[in-house]
């Protein structure tokens, strides 16, 4: 699988149309087989897994018929999903939380203006949000065996590296020229490296999850390679965000995992830990001499010159502000769906997407967004201290925290993956099927 997924980084680059081709063929493969094995094995998750580790691949390379396609071919593989396989009486939560997004709409259809197009504004802002439901109530409470969590992760990393791939081949080597400091856009494929880094940071926090989770040699040296190319592709955009976002996880997985070990595990653990150490200082140190120093500087707040900047958030304190005021001033009802980009226009003088999710509930939802926010923290803490269960739990959560606080929803990944924090994972050694003795036995 992996080189195959490397041939179609190659094909790609050498015939940009074929992404198209790649995208359409993904989605129809995994209906036929969502479809035909009616989602006896959650084929819907792995599906959807897919789709949300190749959106921005996607994007980048001109693959999606509408930019927002990866979000929708996300919500239709989990819907037949839950067709098939219903979803848990215990979800009520999560169908109160697609409720209260309602009365944004309706607030939206008569706040913003002529001449923005409602159903793109609508689109834009909500189809995270709804992908971010659907994900949840697919998941929550859904019992899946640990290989086939595995497999959903593999599915999720595989097109991962066919971007990271793809990018290798399209920008070999960096030139001091055209380093940018502040995203650096010709190591990311002329794409955004925010969400170019968001990705990449998942993919290395999956990779060095493997080095602990599967038991291979030959595969751990195959992860720990990857982890090094993606690690490196991910800091070279100069995004801080999904980098800083990835290590939060990691730290967060290994030490809920080094802490369900016995003391003999545990030992085999602290040299893995200290590899995964020695990989990121490295990576670390390849990353700076190839950007001639210069990414010291960014992580360090600094411009080309050396100098402190003012503001380590690039301008989205101000954002932030402004979707607070707007909840200041309409605090029941909001300003309505899509409005934040109009009053960011008319109250800052600037044309730009939020990149906070939980600004832009609270300013455009209202109250109902508050409360829509309780249920997104609170209901996956009741259930991860009910079972503690599931390894990635405080790394998904933290992945889906730390990227709408960046990066908003403008992908389908922290949607998915904060639904996958919600899966009760049954180990199949530790839960084995205790079969009724035969008459006579």
């Amino acid at each position: 699988m992996l080189l195959i997924h490397a041939v179609i980084a190659i094909i790609i680059y050498l015939f940009r149309p074929a992404a198209t081709f790649y995208s359409l063929a993904a989605i129809g493969y995994f209906l036929f087989i969502v479809i035909q094995s009616q989602n006896r094995n959650n084929e819907a998750l792995m599906a959807a897994a897919y789709i949300a580790g190749a959106e921005v691949f996607w994007r980048m390379t001109g693959g999606l018929i509408f930019y927002e396609t990866g979000k929708y071919a996300v919500i239709l593989f989990l819907l037949i999903g839950l067709f098939f396989k219903g979803t848990s009486s215990k979800a009520v939560p999560f169908w109160t939380y697609l409720l209260i997004l309602i009365p944004g709409i309706v607030i939206g259809s008569m706040t913003i203006g002529y001449d923005t197009n409602f159903r793109k504004a609508i689109a834009f802002n909500l189809s995270g949000p709804v992908c971010l439901g659907v994900s949840a109530l697919y998941c929550y409470y859904k019992k899946i065996k640990r290989s086939d969590f595995e497999k959903v992760l593999v599915m999720l990393l595989l097109p991962l590296l066919s971007q990271m791939l793809y990018l290798y081949i399209y920008t070999p080597s960096l030139q001091e020229g055209i380093i940018s400091l502040s995203g650096n856009y010709a190591a990311t494929g002329g794409y955004g490296p925010n969400q170019i880094s968001t990705v990449f940071g998942l993919g290395a926090f999956i990779l060095v999850s493997r080095l602990f989770t599967v038991k291979d040699k030959v595969i751990n040296i195959i992860d720990l390679i990857l982890l090094g190319m993606i690690g490196y592709r991910a800091i070279v955009t100069f995004s801080r965000g999904g980098v800083f976002t990835a290590i939060i996880c990691v730290v967060l997985f290994i030490i809920f995992f080094y802490y369900k070990q016995d003391i003999k595990s545990q030992g085999k653990i602290n040299t893995k830990i200290l590899i995964v150490t020695s990989s990121f200082i490295i990576i670390w140190l390849i990353s700076s001499i190839q950007t001639f120093g210069l990414i010291g500087n960014r992580y360090t707040n600094r411009d080309a010159a050396g100098q402190l900047k003012d503001d380590i958030t690039t301008g989205r304190v101000e954002l932030i502000v402004t979707e607070l005021h707007a909840f200041y001033k309409h605090p029941v009802l909001g300003i309505g769906v899509g409005k934040g980009f109009e009053y960011r226009q008319e109250n800052l003088g600037i044309e730009i997407a939020t990149h906070n999710e939980i600004s832009r509930l609270l300013s455009e939802h209202g109250l109902l967004g508050i409360f829509a926010l309780s249920i997104l923290i609170f209901v996956p803490l009741v259930f991860w201290f009910k079972f503690k269960n599931n390894y990635y739990f405080l790394a998904f959560v933290a992945f889906w925290f730390m990227t709408i606080n960046h990066s908003a929803m403008r992908i389908a990944l922290p949607a998915f993956i904060y639904g996958l924090a919600l899966l009760y994972i049954v180990d199949e050694k530790k839960n084995p099927v205790h079969r009724k003795r035969l008459a006579g036995q």
